[in-house]
């Protein structure tokens, strides 16, 4: 398999702290500093969330500049992404970031139940951040936490609510929501192929322990993998991944067991249709 793996490593997130895994960066200058890491290692997307100092999640568009700032400045041409998700806000206050256009961000379009709540994200919100990020020529990556999930990235990609060939992610390993179960995931790359062509470029997260087994099943099957601190804190059940860079290490890894090289940045942005940088 010849067509380069783009890998995305998913920084911090709103949950993990400190005292899960004392690598998870926190604030912005750890943030950039594991991110470099990360991106020398083989990682060309960032998922980033930002946070406040006494670690709980924030949507602060200043936070958000200053990562920026420092991501460019550090991790010249590597893909940034934030996150809209709905840990770090409500409402409008999700999308406060857009306006700084970064190269992504996500975009759930549907709920779904998370471990205690459910994961609200009401059509008149999806509308609005997805008309954002037209605004501000941000490209979503669709995070798909059900099958419902993609055909509605169809419909909004034919009403003109997405820009181009939508970017799915399959978020796998939530608890309440899809567990990891391979006949469901081999149905979503089936799904993804017939709504937006053989070519279209896919990506799948897994939670937890699940991550692992999700990197092996995407890389092995042409698609492009998310790892990182955010979703798992451990290498195995004896040992706290020691960085972002050492997750993504092992899905390096992973690519080279399957013969797949690892994408640069320069092909990753080729791949998902994004302006040079």
């Amino acid at each position: 398999m010849t067509n380069p793996c783009i890998i995305c490593v998913a920084i911090t997130g709103s949950l993990p702290t400190k005292a899960n895994n004392p690598a998870v960066p926190i604030t912005v200058t750890e943030q950039v500093e594991s991110t470099h890491e990360a991106f020398e290692a083989g990682a060309t997307i960032v998922h980033a969330h930002v946070r406040n100092d006494d670690q709980t999640p924030s949507s602060d568009p200043e936070k958000f500049a200053r990562l920026k700032e420092g991501l460019e400045k550090h991790c010249p041409g590597m893909i940034i992404q934030f996150s809209t998700g709905g840990r770090s806000g409500a409402g409008q206050a999700r999308g406060a970031m857009l306006p700084l256009r970064p190269d992504m961000a996500s975009l759930s379009v549907g709920s779904n139940n998370f471990p205690t709540r459910v994961y609200e994200n009401p059509p008149d919100l999806v509308d609005w951040l997805a008309s954002e990020m037209l605004t501000y020529d941000v490209k979503p990556e669709i995070e798909a936490f059900d099958l419902s999930h993609i055909l509605k990235a169809r419909e909004m990609a034919d009403k003109g609510q997405l820009k181009g060939t939508p970017y799915v992610q399959f978020v796998m390993g939530v608890k309440n929501a899809m567990p990891v179960d391979r006949e469901v995931f081999d149905f979503y790359i089936k799904t993804v192929h017939r709504l937006f062509g053989p070519d279209a470029p896919w990506c799948a997260a897994g939670i937890g322990q699940n991550q692992l087994t999700l990197n092996e099943w995407a890389i092995a099957a042409g698609g492009h993998a998310r790892t990182g601190l955010e979703d798992n804190v451990r290498l195995d059940r004896d040992r706290l991944a020691p960085s972002n860079a050492a997750l993504v290490r092992r899905a390096v890894e992973i690519c080279d067991k399957n013969e797949r090289p690892v994408a640069t940045w320069q092909q990753a942005r080729a791949i998902l249709g994004l302006k040079a940088a």
